[in-house]
């Protein structure tokens, strides 16, 4: 079973930053893709960025201000907000693909998320 951990949610100011962490553990054999995604109260979930290798996508609302990153060793991605928005404020989840054996199929995994609040 695979289990992914966000961590560094929080209440910050307009303006301000916070990153983001989430941690992959069980069994693994390699992490194909990361995702970090956000629902805001009243709203369907939205991507908000993506790495697969060392590429990188990210929503137009995000462009310039949040960055993806991974560590492929700790099995962490992580995400650096800059000037955030009250825009911003959502529940952000963590999502991967995670492959578990060799030559087996990739499974995708949510984690329970954190909350990032941003007042104006």
């Amino acid at each position: 079973q695979v289990q992914l951990v966000e961590s560094g949610g929080g209440l910050v100011q307009a303006g301000g930053s916070l990153k983001l962490s989430c941690a992959a553990s069980g069994s693994i054999f390699s992490i194909d893709a990361w995702g970090w995604y956000r629902q805001a109260p009243g709203k369907q979930r939205e991507l908000v960025a993506t790495i697969t290798g060392g590429s990188t996508r990210y929503a137009d609302s995000v462009k310039g201000r949040l960055t993806i990153s991974r560590d492929n060793a700790k099995k962490t991605v992580y995400l650096q907000m800059n000037s955030l928005k009250p825009e911003d404020t959502a529940v952000y989840y963590c999502n991967a693909d995670v492959r578990t054996g060799w030559g087996i199929r990739t499974d995708n995994y949510w984690g329970q998320g954190t909350q990032v609040t941003v007042s104006s």
